[in-house]
């Protein structure tokens, strides 16, 4: 038996990857994080098969699951929000299995910033703007942030700058963003992207405070800053310049 880590994407049930639905259509065992996982994006495991929401589970709970699984000979469907690399708690799941000697496999999935940039409409590299994307998040309940990674240091650089489940914090954000980005950078919050209830707030550093303000937003939220955020400079990327010797496809 093989446990799947599958990537489930920001939420949209077609946002999924193909081999990550056709595994789950497939796996006898299905274990979904339903605080984050529509179950919609399990709704195709089989008929009769063992789906649990694991919102509610510990990580020994959890894993006592994989390991009937494993002691049966079934496969699993481990689904996880976005994708598995990324602030999943996924690592401590595969210590477990490899301390069991339990196989699993990794299935990526779209990332929750990608999902927000498309909503936004944006690209977040731009060329001679932003270079440079940052994912990270600020200290919350479940787990501290590394001293070397506050937030003045990971904006040092004033690329793009992505903080997860940050929208609680975002007064603090500007606050600290605003002296090293200016007060006019553009700033975005975006909540449960490609959800029905998806909500998205666009200002700068200066009124985003006041923009995201309405929308009552506390949780499952991305804020985004920087000023790729305001689209293409006036210098573009040499790509798709007439000029631009391609290796693959060279200049006649």
């Amino acid at each position: 038996m093989t446990v799947y880590f599958i990537g489930a994407g920001p939420g949209d049930p077609d946002l999924i990857t193909v081999r990550g639905r056709d595994l789950i259509a497939r796996c006898p065992v299905c274990l979904y994080a339903g605080s984050l996982v529509p179950a919609a994006v399990v709704a195709c495991a089989p008929e009769g098969s063992r789906v649990l929401d694991t919102a509610g589970m510990s990580l020994d709970e959890i894993v006592a699951e994989l390991e009937a699984a494993h002691a049966a000979g079934l496969d699993v469907a481990r689904v996880h929000s976005g994708d598995p690399s990324i602030y999943g708690a996924t690592a401590e799941q595969f210590e477990a299995l490899r301390e069991r000697d339990i196989p699993f496999e990794i299935v990526p999935g779209v990332p929750a910033f990608a999902a927000a940039a498309a909503r936004l409409g944006v690209e977040l590299t731009v060329p001679e703007v932003a270079q440079t994307i940052i994912l990270s998040r600020l200290s919350g309940r479940a787990s501290r942030m590394p001293e070397t990674e506050t937030l003045e240091i990971i904006a040092a650089s004033r690329g793009t700058l992505v903080l997860h489940l940050a929208a609680r914090q975002l007064p603090r954000i500007v606050e600290e963003l605003t002296p090293l980005y200016g007060p006019d950078c553009p700033a975005a919050l975006v909540a449960r992207a490609t959800w029905p209830n998806e909500a998205i707030a666009r200002g700068t550093l200066g009124t985003i405070v006041a923009e995201a303000a309405p929308l009552g937003v506390e949780r499952t939220a991305l804020v985004i800053v920087g000023h790729a955020l305001n689209g293409v400079s006036s210098t573009r990327s040499a790509l798709y310049d007439d000029g631009y010797d391609r290796h693959l496809k060279p200049r006649e």
